[in-house]
């Protein structure tokens, strides 16, 4: 299923009633086509006379996935309890502290939700209007950073262009370092990489870092 305004609104009403005492107001509920973030919970921020006060409530879900009824509905349950954590005034350790970690819990266990922290999308089915828009669009270039650190450990990054030359001038700050270099790749592999904005990436093994850098191309960042 495609998630839309309509099916958010719907199943917010019910859960809001069976497990937030219908404590909730409606949200403003929106559509995102991400594919790393599958939902999210934002709002607006005042602070007068010393009191903080929250407000503009807003969640969002991605169309990128045709997702089951149960995946998109523990989804939604996520963005639901950060709403719930926000709106009531309750104080976390971190966003996905204890509080957030306690409710999540208690859904999972009592009725057999699968509520998750960080969800992994491997083998999720990706919408027909997705893969419309790509078959158009054609092969998609992704430019790779490679990094090979002193201490023996590898990473690899998806990254953003725009944000190329800002992270080439980090790392090439950085004495822990060894060797790094850019590459470009049509690979679909790569498409469940994270595009970052920043200089982190994904840890990988020795063997899996060489066994990748055959499929990547050369290429240099100017700076």
């Amino acid at each position: 299923m495609i998630v839309t305004v309509e099916w958010m609104e719907r199943w917010f009403e019910t859960f809001n009633i069976s497990y937030f005492d219908a404590q909730l107001p409606l949200p403003v509920m929106a559509l995102s086509r991400a594919r790393t973030r599958l939902g999210q919970m934002a709002f607006k921020r005042v602070s007068r006379w010393g009191k903080v006060r929250l407000y503009d409530f807003k969640i969002s879900m991605t169309t990128y996935y045709d997702m089951t009824d149960r995946q998109a509905k523990s989804v939604l349950l996520h963005e639901m309890i950060h709403y719930a954590i926000a709106y009531t005034g309750l104080r976390d350790t971190s966003s996905h502290g204890v509080v957030f970690r306690g409710l999540m819990d208690n859904l999972n266990r009592k009725y057999g939700w699968d509520i998750r922290v960080m969800t992994s999308t491997k083998g999720w089915k990706v919408s027909e209007q997705v893969k419309a828009k790509k078959t158009l669009r054609g092969p998609q270039t992704y430019l790779m950073l490679a990094i090979e650190m002193h201490d023996g450990k590898y990473y690899l990054s998806r990254v953003n262009p725009s944000f190329a030359m800002g992270i080439e001038r980090k790392v090439r700050a950085l004495r822990e370092v060894r060797h790094h270099q850019w590459y470009t790749t049509q690979e679909s592999y790569f498409e469940d990489y994270p595009q970052v904005r920043s200089l982190r990436g994904r840890r990988i093994s020795k063997a899996d870092y060489s066994k990748l850098l055959h499929v990547l191309q050369e290429t240099e960042i100017d700076v």
